[in-house]
Formats: C-alpha cells, sequence, structure tokens
C-alpha cells in the first residue's frame, strides 16, 4: 500500500468516527422529560385530592406535575384519547366511558374506590332507588363520570326525566339545594374524608343504604359493594347508627401509551404511597393494583407488582438511572455499529494487500504457463521472459505493506525465484 493511500484510508476512518460521533451528539441532546401534565377534575374533588398529594412525592426525583382541573372523568378520557393534547396522565372512574382500541390509552393502576353516595330529606327510609321516582334528584354535571353512573343506576330502577326531575348540579349546589329543600335527593361521590363529604355526614340529611347492592353490581360489573361502617363518621355520636351499604366506582389512574417507562414506575411509587394504606373500606396494601379491564394493563405496571422499580432505579437517584438507562438504549445499536466497523476495518485493509499480491502471482503464473508451453523457443523469446520477470521482480520489491505481511512478500519472491531458475535452465537448453 502507498504512503498516499494508507492517509487516505486513514483519513477515510477519522470521519467516518466523527459523524458517528456527531451523530450521538445529536440522538442524546434532548433532555429527559422532567414535567407531566396530568388531568383530575374539580378543584375541590377527589381527583385534585390525589394529584395534590402525589406532587411532592414526585418532586423528590425531580419531576414536577403540572395539575390541570377539569369537569372530571369523561373529560379527562377526551383529553388523554387526543394524539395532539399535552395531557399525558389523568384519572378516569371507572364504568364511565366505553373505551376503544384505537385510544392508546393504558392503565397504570387501579388507586382507590369512589363511594356513590345518595343523600335525602324526609322521614320515610329510602332503601332502593325505585322509592325516589317522581322526585327532585340531582345528578351530578356535564362531563363527570358521577352523571353517567347516577343515570345508569336510575334506569335501572325505572326512573327517566320522564317521570322524575333530573338536574345536573355540581356537589356544593345540590348539598345547599337539599339544605334548603330544593331537591329531595342527590347523588354525590367522592372519599369520606373529603370536605363535602363530611358536611353531608354530619348533617341532618339521610343517607340512603343500597339494598339491592347485589343486584346492581351484576347489572353494572364496574361498580362494587362496599361498606361504610357503623359510627365511621363519629363514635362519641353514633353516626351513622348502623352499617351503610354502598356502591363504589374505582378509580383508575390512566396514561397515554407513550408515556416515558420511568415516569409510569415514578407514578406507581406515588400510588402506592398515597393509596397503600389501610381506611374505611379496604385493608392495608389494597389499592394499588391491577384489577381492572377498562384499558390495557401497561408493561410497566405489570412489572412493578411482579418485582418492584428496576435495578438501576432502586439503587440511584431517579436522574441518573433514567439516564443510563436511555443512553443506553441508544448507544447499544452504535456500539454495535462501531465494533463492526473496527472488525471490518482490518479485514478490508488485509484484502486489499492481498489483491495487489495476487495481480503479480498472476503474472508470475501466466508467463510460467507460456514458458512450459513453447519446447523449442527462440533467443528473442527467453530474452522477452528475462525481461518480464525482472520486472515483475522490481515492481514486488516496490510495494510497501505492514510489517505481518512481509511473509507474503517473501512468498512471491520465492515464486519469482522459481520461475527466473526455469528460464535459466530453458536458456542453457536452447544453447545445448
Amino acid at each position: 500500500m502507498t504512503r498516499g493511500r494508507r492517509r487516505l484510508l486513514i483519513i477515510g476512518s477519522i470521519v467516518l468516527l466523527v459523524l458517528l460521533g456527531w451523530t450521538l451528539v445529536v440522538v442524546l441532546k434532548p433532555a429527559f422529560q422532567r414535567k407531566i401534565v396530568i388531568t383530575t377534575g374539580a378543584d375541590n374533588g377527589i381527583y385534585r385530592g390525589f394529584a395534590d398529594r402525589y406532587a411532592p412525592i414526585l418532586k423528590r426525583d425531580g419531576i414536577t406535575l403540572d395539575i390541570r382541573s377539569s369537569s372530571g372523568s369523561v373529560e379527562n378520557y377526551q383529553r388523554l384519547t387526543n394524539p395532539d393534547s399535552e395531557y399525558e396522565v389523568g384519572f378516569i372512574q371507572s364504568g364511565t366511558i366505553s373505551p376503544k382500541d384505537t385510544d392508546n390509552l393504558q392503565t397504570i393502576a387501579a388507586v382507590s374506590y369512589e363511594p356513590i353516595w345518595v343523600f335525602y330529606r324526609g322521614d320515610t327510609i329510602v332503601n332502593q332507588l325505585a322509592q325516589l321516582r317522581g322526585k327532585r334528584i340531582a345528578v351530578g354535571i356535564p362531563g363527570s363520570g358521577l352523571l353517567n353512573v347516577s343515570m345508569v343506576l336510575l334506569g335501572y330502577s325505572g326512573i327517566t326525566g320522564h317521570n322524575t326531575t333530573l338536574l345536573q348540579m355540581d356537589a356544593p349546589n345540590a348539598y345547599q339545594a337539599l339544605e334548603n329543600g330544593q331537591l329531595d335527593a342527590a347523588f354525590f361521590i367522592g372519599r369520606p374524608d373529603a370536605p363535602i363529604q363530611k358536611a353531608l355526614l354530619t348533617s341532618n340529611l339521610k343517607l340512603m343504604s343500597f339494598a339491592q347492592a347485589e343486584a346492581l353490581i351484576q347489572k353494572f360489573p364496574s361498580l362494587s359493594k362496599i361498606v361504610f361502617p357503623r359510627a365511621s363518621t363519629s363514635i362519641v355520636d353514633d353516626l351513622p347508627r348502623a352499617d351503610v351499604t354502598l356502591l363504589a366506582a374505582t378509580a383508575l389512574l390512566v396514561s397515554k401509551d407513550t408515556l416515558h417507562p420511568a415516569l409510569a414506575y415514578l407514578l406507581l411509587d406515588a400510588a402506592k404511597t398515597v393509596h397503600g394504606g389501610e381506611d374505611y373500606f379496604t385493608p392495608l396494601g389494597t389499592f394499588p393494583n391491577l384489577n381492572s379491564g377498562e384499558f390495557p394493563i401497561s408493561d410497566e405496571s405489570t412489572r412493578y407488582f411482579k418485582s418492584g422499580r428496576p435495578f438501576l432505579q432502586r439503587y440511584l437517584p431517579f436522574w441518573l438511572a433514567s439516564l443510563i438507562e436511555r443512553r443506553f438504549l441508544i448507544l447499544l445499536p452504535f456500539m454495535a455499529l462501531l465494533i463492526g466497523l473496527l472488525q471490518a476495518l482490518p479485514r478490508l485493509i488485509e484484502a486489499r494487500i492481498k489483491r495487489r499480491l495476487v495481480v503479480w502471482y498472476r503474472e508470475i503464473k501466466a508467463l510460467e504457463d507460456e514458458i512450459w508451453r513453447n519446447e523449442k523457443p527462440t533467443a528473442g523469446q527467453i530474452a522477452k521472459w528475462r525481461d518480464e520477470i525482472e520486472d515483475i521482480d522490481a515492481n514486488a520489491s516496490q510495494i510497501r505493506i505492514p510489517h505481518r505481511y512481509f511473509q507474503d512478500v517473501y512468498a512471491l519472491k520465492q515464486a519469482i525465484g522459481i520461475v527466473r531458475d526455469r528460464i535459466a535452465h530453458v536458456a542453457e537448453k536452447a544453447k545445448g
């Protein structure tokens, strides 16, 4: 190999490596996502309360939870199914929507029961929804999961807008209307420790116990039967004065299926911290869980509930673990390409050198074949052969190759010597 060609090969390799490095810089430049936009519910609602408790937990790992209010579960679903929206995560109440295969949503976890409360006025004990026929009933607001659930439950009991006054009102207004006598009954949803529930449970309003709970959940499998124990509101005042059977939806933490896996693990940790304790309705460790069929379960959730967080995230700060995981996944194909290039380069150089030697071997072979075919060469032919073998020898002596290929050059020299000897033998024979 000439010095100029060797320099050209080295320069080409350097340029290729520089291009590879530049590509890596471009690919790795985007910083890891540090904000999650979540759609919740009303400002004082149960979902907003969950998000407010998630935020400081995520903040410890450098993630900002951008909390956006909504009218409720239905609007959250609409926001998340919009591929162009900035919303990535949200709460959806089980049984409020009909998921489609094209939603591209996944369940991170089921996080809590959402009790459905029916408070009413009057002296008559109400334990069946059919008893509310012909009354004035508040059923929730548009966009809320409560509106959908209450309308379905009332429909099972034969109550419609044609035989009963159904009013769409938010919880605070429904509570005031009940107190003022403008309503006969109202549906509410939320935990017992929420402000509106505390006010309702300590008021003079009556709480309905669902006597037909078992039948209703058979028709509406997304709901569960739960019991609010006697005296849970106040042991001193013995409120309520009997166990109350309630129906409950399940709050689902749902995300777009494009959510980064590392963020899904952080959300699962936050959910476990917030919802993992015992409460009025569930023992310790009941939530979060994967007992939901509304949306596909995320792969990260399945792994999390089986073996916890990934190895690196258990022992390294989140930002460092994410950096290593992200860089490793991106670098892996480039490393494979680089290793392949480094392995192929010596073989390419060797093949090029071998090709140069093969050219002269062919010249020697052709000359040797010509000598053997000519039994009575003339003096001119012999002289021509001698000139050719000396030209081949001179060119072979000028070949510049690395030291480790010198044995190939000397093998070529030996072949030249054999043909030279053959020419000399033919010349001696021609003289005789």
